[in-house]
């Protein structure tokens, strides 16, 4: 090759590298109305943070147009042109036509998206992807650059950036609001939306396709208020405007080198929050809404507050009742709460304040910024259909006023630095009520226990904490406290539904405080404040009973002597509720987690709540509510509502089977018949294959005739008619010699399939207790 030919061919390729990187350079950006993007070409932002182009999804041949983050590894899609109408092949074309407006043109030249409807006429438009993430198209020398004919933060799909506005532009009528992709592969619109309410307190609000699913709570000046996440952090600020113009909320970074994005999520049904992790390189989840079972709207119903370390969850407002308690009992809390007195307008209402709430559901409610909460009050007052008031902005002790109408919805309890106060309108009466309640505790003398105020037992528990919770009964949660002299006490705490009032608390505190037995629970004292109901109990370290025997680590440290021990304690202190106490008691609820267990693994009874007097010479009784656990009830109790010491005697003899096997009554299916732990036990009996059952922590060959000898005894303590099984004194007889013993007849329930039975009886469900189920039958009689 000669040398001016080499030359040549040099200058031709510098040429054509020139050519090349002055393109590339020139239109890295932005698209002209002489310039356009096609399948396989890219726009990237000027620090190269996003990027938009053509895209496909599990390697399918329809092809989007989208905007995703540019310097990152995996391609998190963040906007999709065409969601609802994707190209099918690698042929599409974006470009401005001829009038100005941008295009998504598919191999046919087929329009498949447009921009139309621009704010203003385009006079020398161009199409830039800016760092922020919005595609925006503005005339070329149009002046300030934040002025835009068009822009594709005005219409997100399922991701919220910062600047993004969420929120209504009330001229236009813009509703900026997210919408889930239909599948991690589809992202045309799913039914899982979040967008700003529009109306006179206007609050944030997902929905799961026609049904509101959360909501924020209004905007207070601060945050929203129930916006548990909505706080200082390193990460992002946020701001809600509600003008004549516009309402909406937005986020700002901190930090413009972080990287973060909300997005709503379809598969979870959840809003997600992610930053980014440079170290990790991946995406790291924030924050995620809803984030507990109180975030579900409406759960707890009208009036119904929704506290998240309560069991259950639901309570009612301090004034109000269950509207259905039968319904209620059962978990379903959608018909919620009604008030204990009606209210009267006409003779005069007054309001309770509460703390700490999320602010109900604004839907039926009016706002006015120029009134102080006094004038609020008076508003309200007179009108008749007014519920509840409250300040509408909280910053600097408060102002504005907001007002409800209607029953309130969507109400929880928010940690004591959240939530804000809600004026709530009652009977006049109710509200002078609670005030005597609340002022001092008349009344008690008759109580022959030590009476504890309330905020010793706040500061014992820590103000309740959930850390100190060790356990739920049917009646309400336990908590450990220690008092100032190192004591350590069990603290029960009453849940406002548990139907107990002032006159039957103190009942049950005289009527437990009587009993005194080394193998019954020593109940220490009372807390009776305002609507307040606690007992307090010596703490038992070792828990209850349940704790070790069903589990199998646990259970190794119950050697048989123990077991043995733990028998024999809960029987005397059966006998001695029977027969020696000052009166005669039945348990009804005698279940290895009522058992509690001391330092040195001593047995003692406890849980009263259920317990049940006879006087005299009388025997059984009746009853029409019938309270117990399944896999423990005597027949004649649970199908007829009779009650006697045999019916304890039951429950007992399953004790002693669950104490042997290590296996639960309630919910035990063997896999090669239906049926349940007493029914199996009958069949290996009958069969000689009582060893079969035994746990082998029990089956130690050295006690194996004691193992037997309490296998028999449960037999005959559960046998189906209550005159054939023995008394409890008769029991211990049995357990502390070596007579014979007769022969045990056919139990009850041994028949019972388990599962059926159980969802059979699901309906009349009571209440739960931690390890077991607790119900109420309430029979027609």
């Amino acid at each position: 090759m000669s040398m001016d030919t080499a030359s040549l061919a040099f200058l031709g390729t510098a040429t054509s590298l020139v050519i090349f990187l002055f393109k590339f350079s020139t239109a890295l950006d932005t698209i002209t109305p002489s310039q356009s993007l096609s399948d396989g070409e890219t726009l990237v932002s000027r620090e190269g943070t996003f990027e938009l182009g053509f895209f496909s999804l599990d390697d399918s041949e329809k092809r989007y147009l989208g905007i995703w983050y540019g310097n990152i590894p995996s391609k998190t899609v963040v906007w999709v042109a065409n969601r609802n109408n994707p190209i099918n092949g690698s042929s599409g074309l974006l470009t401005i036509n001829s009038t100005g407006n941008p295009v998504l043109l598919s191999d046919n030249r087929t329009v498949v998206w447009s921009v139309s409807n621009l704010t203003k006429e385009a006079q020398e438009p161009i199409l830039q992807l800016l760092d922020s993430g919005n595609f925006v198209l503005r005339n070329k020398n149009g002046g300030d650059l934040g002025i835009y004919l068009w822009q594709s933060f005005d219409y997100p799909c399922d991701t919220l950036l910062p600047g993004m506005k969420l929120g209504w532009d009330s001229k236009s009528g813009l509703n900026r609001h997210l919408s889930s992709w239909r599948s991690p592969t589809d992202p045309s619109p799913g039914d899982f939306m979040w967008e700003v309410q529009l109306h006179s307190n206007p609050e944030a609000v997902m929905w799961k396709g026609t049904e509101k699913y959360y909501r924020s709570g209004p905007w207070n000046g601060i945050a929203f208020s129930g916006g548990i996440a909505l706080r200082p952090n390193p990460v992002f600020g946020f701001n809600f405007v509600s003008t004549e113009e516009e309402i909406y909320y937005k986020f700002n970074l901190n930090n413009e080198s972080l990287l973060t994005r909300i997005v709503m999520n379809q598969t979870t049904y959840n809003r997600e929050r992610y930053t980014w992790n440079d170290v990790n390189r991946s995406w790291s989840l924030y924050d995620i809404v809803p984030r507990d079972r109180c975030d579900s709207y409406g759960l707890c119903g009208a009036y119904g507050n929704c506290i998240v370390s309560e069991l259950p969850v639901c309570q009612c407002l301090k004034g109000f009742k269950p509207r259905s308690l039968e319904t209620w009992n059962l978990k379903d809390w959608s018909q919620g709460c009604m008030r204990n007195k009606p209210l009267n307008c006409e003779t005069g209402d007054g309001f309770l304040k509460f703390s700490g709430l999320k602010l109900p559901d604004t839907t039926h409610s009016w706002v006015n910024k120029t009134m102080n909460l006094r004038e609020c009050r008076a508003t309200c007052l007179k009108n008749c259909s007014c519920m509840a008031y409250s300040s509408s902005d909280i910053r600097g002790g408060g102002s504005g006023c907001a007002i409800w109408f209607g029953d309130l919805m969507d109400m929880r309890q928010l940690p004591a630095d959240g939530g804000q106060e809600l004026y709530i309108r009652m009977n006049a009466s109710e509200t002078e009520q609670t005030s005597n309640n609340t002022q001092n505790n008349q009344d008690n003398e008759d109580i022959e226990l030590p009476l504890f105020g309330l905020p010793i037992i706040v500061n014992s528990t820590n103000n309740f904490s959930i850390n100190k919770k060790i356990g739920e009964g049917g009646f309400g949660p336990v908590y450990r406290g220690k008092l100032i002299d190192g004591q350590e006490i069990a603290v029960k705490r009453l849940s406002r539904t548990s139907g107990q009032g002032l006159n039957e608390f103190k009942n049950e505190v005289i009527f437990i405080a009587k009993l005194q037995h080394r193998n019954l629970v020593k109940l220490l004292g009372c807390c009776i404040q305002g609507e307040e109901r606690m007992l307090v109990y010596e703490y038992m370290p070792n828990k209850s009973l349940d704790s070790f025997i069903f589990d199998k680590t646990r259970s190794r440290l119950l050697d048989w002597a123990k077991r043995f021990n733990i028998i024999c304690g809960i029987a005397r202190g059966l006998l001695y509720l029977h027969q020696d106490s000052r009166l005669r008691i039945i348990h009804r609820d005698l279940k290895a987690s009522n058992i509690l267990l001391d330092n040195e693994m001593n047995p003692k009874i406890s849980d009263f709540g259920m317990a049940k007097t006879v006087g005299g010479e009388q025997t059984e009784g009746n009853t029409n509510r019938v309270v117990g656990t399944y896999g423990y009830m005597a027949p004649e109790y649970a199908t007829d509502g009779i009650f006697s010491d045999k019916s304890d005697v039951f429950s007992f003899g399953i004790l002693i089977l669950e104490i042997i096997s290590g296996k639960k009554s309630r919910g035990y299916h063997h896999p090669d018949h239906s049926h349940n732990l007493i029914g199996h036990a009958w069949r290996l009996w009958n069969e000689g294959k009582c060893l079969e059952l035994i746990d082998s922590v029990s089956g130690d060959s050295l006690y194996i005739s004691e193992v037997m000898r309490c296998y028999h005894i449960s037999l005959l303590c559960a046998q189906h008619h209550a005159e054939d099984r023995p008394s409890m004194a008769v029991v211990v007889l049995m357990l502390g010699s070596k007579n014979l013993l007769p022969e045990p007849k056919e139990p009850g329930f041994f028949k019972y399939k388990g599962r059926h039975r159980e969802e059979s009886s699901s309906s009349k469900i009571e209440s739960s207790s931690t390890n077991e189920m607790t119900i109420s039958l309430l029979e027609a009689r």
